[in-house]
Protein backbone atom coordinates (compact mmCIF):
# COMPACT_ATOMS: atom_id res chain seq x y z
CA UNK A 1 0.00 0.00 0.00
CA UNK A 2 1.16 3.33 -0.90
CA UNK A 3 1.76 5.67 1.80
CA UNK A 4 1.21 9.69 1.07
CA UNK A 5 1.09 12.41 3.81
CA UNK A 6 -1.26 14.56 3.40
CA UNK A 7 -0.22 18.20 4.33
CA UNK A 8 1.19 21.21 3.21
CA UNK A 9 3.25 22.26 6.13
CA UNK A 10 6.22 22.76 5.64
CA UNK A 11 7.94 21.35 8.88
CA UNK A 12 5.78 18.59 8.67
CA UNK A 13 6.73 17.78 5.38
CA UNK A 14 10.50 17.71 5.90
CA UNK A 15 9.95 15.34 9.00
CA UNK A 16 7.39 13.18 7.54
CA UNK A 17 10.07 12.56 4.26
CA UNK A 18 12.97 11.89 6.71
CA UNK A 19 11.33 8.39 7.07
CA UNK A 20 12.43 7.65 3.60
CA UNK A 21 9.54 5.33 2.20
CA UNK A 22 6.57 7.84 1.97
CA UNK A 23 5.20 7.42 -1.85
CA UNK A 24 4.49 11.61 -2.05
CA UNK A 25 2.57 14.02 -1.02
CA UNK A 26 -1.23 15.14 -1.58
CA UNK A 27 -2.50 18.82 -0.56
CA UNK A 28 -5.56 21.06 -1.44
CA UNK A 29 -6.61 24.41 -1.96
CA UNK A 30 -7.76 24.35 1.60
CA UNK A 31 -4.68 23.72 3.21
CA UNK A 32 -2.58 26.39 1.49
CA UNK A 33 -5.75 28.91 2.37
CA UNK A 34 -5.23 27.39 6.39
CA UNK A 35 -1.50 28.19 6.19
CA UNK A 36 -1.79 31.63 4.57
CA UNK A 37 -0.75 30.79 1.24
CA UNK A 38 -0.47 33.71 -1.20
CA UNK A 39 1.63 32.46 -3.70
CA UNK A 40 -0.07 29.17 -4.82
CA UNK A 41 2.35 28.63 -7.55
CA UNK A 42 5.02 29.27 -5.55
CA UNK A 43 4.44 26.85 -3.00
CA UNK A 44 3.76 23.87 -5.59
CA UNK A 45 6.97 24.56 -6.99
CA UNK A 46 8.46 24.57 -3.41
CA UNK A 47 6.63 21.18 -2.76
CA UNK A 48 7.64 19.93 -6.03
CA UNK A 49 11.00 19.64 -5.08
CA UNK A 50 10.75 18.18 -1.82
CA UNK A 51 8.75 15.00 -2.48
CA UNK A 52 8.67 12.60 -4.79
CA UNK A 53 5.23 12.77 -5.75
CA UNK A 54 2.99 16.01 -5.53
CA UNK A 55 -0.32 15.76 -6.09
CA UNK A 56 -1.85 18.94 -7.26
CA UNK A 57 -5.44 20.32 -8.35
CA UNK A 58 -6.48 21.05 -11.32
CA UNK A 59 -9.71 23.13 -11.34
CA UNK A 60 -11.79 24.04 -14.32
CA UNK A 61 -15.68 24.60 -14.81
CA UNK A 62 -15.23 22.52 -18.30
CA UNK A 63 -12.85 20.18 -19.78
CA UNK A 64 -10.75 22.62 -21.77
CA UNK A 65 -10.38 24.52 -18.43
CA UNK A 66 -9.07 21.61 -16.22
CA UNK A 67 -6.72 20.44 -19.47
CA UNK A 68 -5.50 23.88 -19.51
CA UNK A 69 -4.95 24.19 -15.55
CA UNK A 70 -3.43 20.83 -16.01
CA UNK A 71 -1.20 22.29 -18.75
CA UNK A 72 -0.03 25.77 -16.95
CA UNK A 73 0.83 24.08 -13.94
CA UNK A 74 3.33 21.88 -15.89
CA UNK A 75 4.30 24.91 -18.11
CA UNK A 76 5.61 26.05 -14.16
CA UNK A 77 8.00 23.65 -14.26
CA UNK A 78 6.64 20.17 -12.93
CA UNK A 79 7.75 17.49 -13.84
CA UNK A 80 5.17 15.35 -15.79
CA UNK A 81 6.41 11.85 -14.53
CA UNK A 82 6.21 13.20 -10.61
CA UNK A 83 2.89 15.00 -10.94
CA UNK A 84 -0.86 13.99 -10.45
CA UNK A 85 -3.24 16.24 -11.55
CA UNK A 86 -6.57 16.14 -8.63
CA UNK A 87 -9.76 16.84 -10.94
CA UNK A 88 -13.02 16.63 -8.27
CA UNK A 89 -15.32 13.96 -10.02
CA UNK A 90 -18.02 15.04 -12.25
CA UNK A 91 -18.68 14.38 -15.87
CA UNK A 92 -16.46 17.16 -17.11
CA UNK A 93 -13.92 16.16 -14.39
CA UNK A 94 -13.73 12.53 -15.69
CA UNK A 95 -13.64 13.67 -19.94
CA UNK A 96 -10.78 16.24 -19.07
CA UNK A 97 -9.38 13.06 -16.96
CA UNK A 98 -9.62 11.07 -19.97
CA UNK A 99 -7.97 13.56 -22.18
CA UNK A 100 -5.07 13.94 -19.47
CA UNK A 101 -4.35 10.01 -19.08
CA UNK A 102 -4.31 9.78 -22.96
CA UNK A 103 -1.72 12.48 -22.85
CA UNK A 104 0.64 10.24 -20.33
CA UNK A 105 -0.03 12.17 -17.21
CA UNK A 106 -1.72 10.95 -14.18
CA UNK A 107 -4.92 12.00 -12.83
CA UNK A 108 -6.66 11.50 -9.17
CA UNK A 109 -10.31 11.45 -9.50
CA UNK A 110 -11.01 12.99 -5.97
CA UNK A 111 -14.26 14.19 -3.47
CA UNK A 112 -15.78 10.54 -4.34
CA UNK A 113 -18.30 9.91 -2.30
CA UNK A 114 -20.22 6.79 -4.17
CA UNK A 115 -19.51 3.80 -6.18
CA UNK A 116 -21.11 5.36 -9.50
CA UNK A 117 -19.06 8.24 -9.56
CA UNK A 118 -15.65 5.73 -8.50
CA UNK A 119 -17.01 3.48 -11.41
CA UNK A 120 -16.86 6.58 -13.68
CA UNK A 121 -13.49 7.58 -12.70
CA UNK A 122 -12.03 4.04 -12.92
CA UNK A 123 -13.89 3.93 -17.01
CA UNK A 124 -11.94 7.07 -17.06
CA UNK A 125 -8.74 5.73 -16.85
CA UNK A 126 -8.19 7.44 -13.40
CA UNK A 127 -4.25 6.67 -11.70
CA UNK A 128 -6.31 7.41 -8.55
CA UNK A 129 -9.78 7.42 -7.14
CA UNK A 130 -10.08 8.57 -4.23
CA UNK A 131 -13.35 8.51 -1.44
CA UNK A 132 -13.65 10.63 1.46
CA UNK A 133 -14.03 8.28 4.57
CA UNK A 134 -13.77 10.78 7.38
CA UNK A 135 -16.19 13.57 5.64
CA UNK A 136 -18.72 10.68 4.50
CA UNK A 137 -18.50 9.39 7.81
CA UNK A 138 -19.52 12.53 9.42
CA UNK A 139 -22.42 12.83 7.17
CA UNK A 140 -23.27 8.84 8.86
CA UNK A 141 -22.71 6.76 5.91
CA UNK A 142 -20.69 3.81 5.50
CA UNK A 143 -17.91 5.16 3.89
CA UNK A 144 -15.84 1.82 4.80
CA UNK A 145 -18.30 -0.39 2.83
CA UNK A 146 -17.89 2.34 -0.18
CA UNK A 147 -14.22 2.28 -0.47
CA UNK A 148 -14.19 -2.06 0.02
CA UNK A 149 -16.77 -1.85 -3.00
CA UNK A 150 -14.42 0.38 -4.98
CA UNK A 151 -11.42 -2.55 -4.09
CA UNK A 152 -13.77 -4.72 -5.46
CA UNK A 153 -14.45 -3.35 -8.49
CA UNK A 154 -10.72 -2.82 -9.76
CA UNK A 155 -9.98 -6.07 -9.22
CA UNK A 156 -13.35 -7.62 -10.41
CA UNK A 157 -12.98 -5.63 -13.94
CA UNK A 158 -9.12 -5.06 -13.92
CA UNK A 159 -9.14 -1.25 -13.65
CA UNK A 160 -5.78 0.45 -13.55
CA UNK A 161 -7.05 2.47 -10.84
CA UNK A 162 -5.56 2.77 -7.69
CA UNK A 163 -8.31 3.49 -4.44
CA UNK A 164 -6.47 5.72 -2.42
CA UNK A 165 -8.14 5.86 1.19
CA UNK A 166 -8.27 9.88 2.29
CA UNK A 167 -9.81 12.46 4.97
CA UNK A 168 -7.99 9.82 7.59
CA UNK A 169 -8.83 11.09 10.80
CA UNK A 170 -7.09 8.63 13.13
CA UNK A 171 -5.10 5.54 13.41
CA UNK A 172 -7.58 3.17 13.24
CA UNK A 173 -8.61 4.72 9.71
CA UNK A 174 -4.99 3.24 8.74
CA UNK A 175 -5.75 -0.29 10.33
CA UNK A 176 -9.20 -0.17 7.66
CA UNK A 177 -7.20 0.41 4.58
CA UNK A 178 -5.20 -2.16 5.12
CA UNK A 179 -7.68 -4.56 5.88
CA UNK A 180 -9.94 -3.37 3.08
CA UNK A 181 -6.57 -3.76 0.52
CA UNK A 182 -6.94 -0.10 -0.65
CA UNK A 183 -3.83 0.07 -2.93
CA UNK A 184 -2.67 4.09 -1.77
CA UNK A 185 -3.97 6.01 2.04
CA UNK A 186 -3.20 9.59 2.29
CA UNK A 187 -2.38 10.15 5.82
CA UNK A 188 -1.85 13.55 8.12
CA UNK A 189 1.16 13.91 9.68
CA UNK A 190 -0.64 13.15 13.24
CA UNK A 191 -2.10 9.78 12.57
CA UNK A 192 1.07 9.11 10.80
CA UNK A 193 3.29 9.80 13.70
CA UNK A 194 1.24 7.69 15.70
CA UNK A 195 0.39 4.66 13.91
CA UNK A 196 4.02 2.82 15.46
CA UNK A 197 2.61 4.17 18.81
CA UNK A 198 1.42 1.24 21.36
CA UNK A 199 1.80 0.94 25.20
CA UNK A 200 3.30 -2.28 25.56
CA UNK A 201 5.85 -1.20 22.88
CA UNK A 202 6.99 1.56 24.81
CA UNK A 203 6.80 -0.74 28.27
CA UNK A 204 8.97 -3.31 26.15
CA UNK A 205 11.09 -1.27 24.65
CA UNK A 206 11.98 0.32 27.78
CA UNK A 207 12.76 -2.62 29.73
CA UNK A 208 14.83 -3.46 27.05
CA UNK A 209 17.02 -0.39 27.41
CA UNK A 210 16.72 -1.09 30.81
CA UNK A 211 18.08 -4.08 30.35
CA UNK A 212 21.15 -3.53 27.78
CA UNK A 213 21.82 -0.50 30.43
CA UNK A 214 22.41 -2.44 33.47
CA UNK A 215 24.44 -5.21 31.44
CA UNK A 216 26.56 -3.13 29.72
CA UNK A 217 27.40 0.21 31.70
CA UNK A 218 29.76 0.54 34.88
CA UNK A 219 29.19 2.50 37.76
CA UNK A 220 32.19 4.68 37.06
CA UNK A 221 29.77 5.97 34.18
CA UNK A 222 27.35 7.33 37.04
CA UNK A 223 29.28 8.02 39.44
CA UNK A 224 29.42 11.56 40.16
CA UNK A 225 32.91 13.59 40.88
CA UNK A 226 31.68 14.00 44.32
CA UNK A 227 33.37 12.42 47.06
CA UNK A 228 31.80 13.39 50.21
CA UNK A 229 34.25 12.62 53.35
CA UNK A 230 34.75 13.10 57.09
CA UNK A 231 37.31 11.84 59.55
CA UNK A 232 36.23 9.86 62.95
CA UNK A 233 37.54 13.70 64.71
CA UNK A 234 34.63 15.14 62.92
CA UNK A 235 31.26 15.81 64.46
CA UNK A 236 27.57 14.98 62.75
CA UNK A 237 27.20 18.73 62.18
CA UNK A 238 30.41 18.32 60.08
CA UNK A 239 29.00 14.75 58.79
CA UNK A 240 25.60 16.65 57.70
CA UNK A 241 27.30 20.03 56.29
CA UNK A 242 29.18 17.36 53.98
CA UNK A 243 26.11 15.62 52.89
CA UNK A 244 24.49 18.65 52.30
CA UNK A 245 27.03 20.22 50.39
CA UNK A 246 27.39 17.32 47.86
CA UNK A 247 23.55 16.55 47.78
CA UNK A 248 23.71 13.09 48.99
CA UNK A 249 22.60 11.09 51.92
CA UNK A 250 25.42 9.41 52.86
CA UNK A 251 29.12 10.16 53.73
CA UNK A 252 32.06 7.92 53.83
CA UNK A 253 33.85 8.01 56.95
CA UNK A 254 37.90 7.84 56.74
CA UNK A 255 40.93 7.22 59.13
CA UNK A 256 44.24 9.22 58.68
CA UNK A 257 45.45 7.09 55.75
CA UNK A 258 41.98 8.04 53.42
CA UNK A 259 40.97 4.10 54.33
CA UNK A 260 37.22 3.83 54.52
CA UNK A 261 36.35 2.91 58.22
CA UNK A 262 32.18 3.46 57.42
CA UNK A 263 29.36 5.54 56.89
CA UNK A 264 27.25 8.12 58.01
CA UNK A 265 23.82 8.25 56.72
CA UNK A 266 21.09 10.39 56.98
CA UNK A 267 19.06 7.47 58.70
CA UNK A 268 21.62 7.53 61.09
CA UNK A 269 21.00 11.20 61.78
CA UNK A 270 17.48 10.78 62.21
CA UNK A 271 17.73 8.23 64.53
CA UNK A 272 20.33 9.72 67.18
CA UNK A 273 18.41 12.90 67.00
CA UNK A 274 15.40 11.36 67.78
CA UNK A 275 17.37 8.93 70.70
CA UNK A 276 19.39 11.85 72.13
CA UNK A 277 18.25 15.71 70.49
CA UNK A 278 20.21 18.41 69.34
CA UNK A 279 22.68 17.81 71.40
CA UNK A 280 24.05 14.98 69.29
CA UNK A 281 24.97 17.40 66.76
CA UNK A 282 28.05 18.86 68.44
CA UNK A 283 29.30 14.91 69.18
CA UNK A 284 32.26 13.66 67.74
CA UNK A 285 31.93 10.22 65.48
CA UNK A 286 34.82 8.38 68.01
CA UNK A 287 31.68 8.75 69.87
CA UNK A 288 29.79 6.32 67.45
CA UNK A 289 30.57 2.40 66.17
CA UNK A 290 30.38 1.72 62.29
CA UNK A 291 30.41 -1.38 60.53
CA UNK A 292 32.73 -1.24 57.42
CA UNK A 293 29.90 -0.09 54.73
CA UNK A 294 28.76 -1.92 51.68
CA UNK A 295 31.15 -0.40 48.74
CA UNK A 296 30.92 -1.37 44.41
CA UNK A 297 34.12 -0.90 42.19
CA UNK A 298 33.80 1.83 39.98
CA UNK A 299 34.16 -1.12 37.08
CA UNK A 300 31.26 -3.01 38.25
CA UNK A 301 28.37 -3.13 35.94
CA UNK A 302 25.40 -1.31 37.01
CA UNK A 303 23.36 -4.32 37.44
CA UNK A 304 25.21 -5.41 40.45
CA UNK A 305 24.70 -2.13 41.74
CA UNK A 306 20.62 -2.55 40.67
CA UNK A 307 21.13 -5.77 42.80
CA UNK A 308 22.65 -4.45 45.92
CA UNK A 309 20.08 -1.45 46.14
CA UNK A 310 17.34 -4.11 46.21
CA UNK A 311 18.45 -6.34 48.38
CA UNK A 312 20.16 -3.89 51.00
CA UNK A 313 17.53 -1.23 50.60
CA UNK A 314 19.86 1.25 50.57
CA UNK A 315 19.44 4.51 49.20
CA UNK A 316 23.78 4.93 48.74
CA UNK A 317 26.62 2.68 48.38
CA UNK A 318 30.26 3.83 48.52
CA UNK A 319 32.45 3.36 45.56
CA UNK A 320 36.04 2.21 46.81
CA UNK A 321 39.11 1.29 45.20
CA UNK A 322 41.59 -0.03 46.97
CA UNK A 323 40.13 0.31 50.36
CA UNK A 324 39.47 3.77 49.48
CA UNK A 325 36.49 5.69 48.64
CA UNK A 326 36.37 7.20 45.37
CA UNK A 327 32.36 8.72 44.88
CA UNK A 328 29.45 7.40 45.77
CA UNK A 329 25.92 6.59 43.84
CA UNK A 330 22.94 6.97 45.01
CA UNK A 331 19.78 4.78 43.89
CA UNK A 332 18.36 8.16 41.96
CA UNK A 333 21.40 7.63 39.57
CA UNK A 334 19.47 4.68 38.20
CA UNK A 335 15.88 6.48 38.40
CA UNK A 336 17.43 9.15 36.72
CA UNK A 337 18.56 6.30 33.43
CA UNK A 338 15.60 4.60 33.74
CA UNK A 339 16.74 1.88 35.05
CA UNK A 340 15.29 1.57 38.63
Amino acid sequence: MELYLDSVDIKEIEEAFKLGFLTGLTTTPTFMHREGVTDIDGMILKLAKMVPILQIEALGESVEEIVNEAHRLLGLGLDPKTTVFKIPVSLHGVAACKKLVDEGLMVNVHLVYTLQQAYMAMAAGATYVCPLVGRLQDQGHDALALVEQCVQAVNYYGYNSKIMFSSVRHAEHVRNAINIGVHTCTVPWKVMKALTENNFTTLGTQQFIEHTKLMTMKVSEVMKSANPTISLSDTILDALVEMSKHGFGAVSIIDENQKLIGVFTDGDLRRNLQEQGESVLQKKLTDFQFNLPITISPSALLQEAHQIFKKKEIDNIVVAENGKPIGMIDVQDLVGLDIY
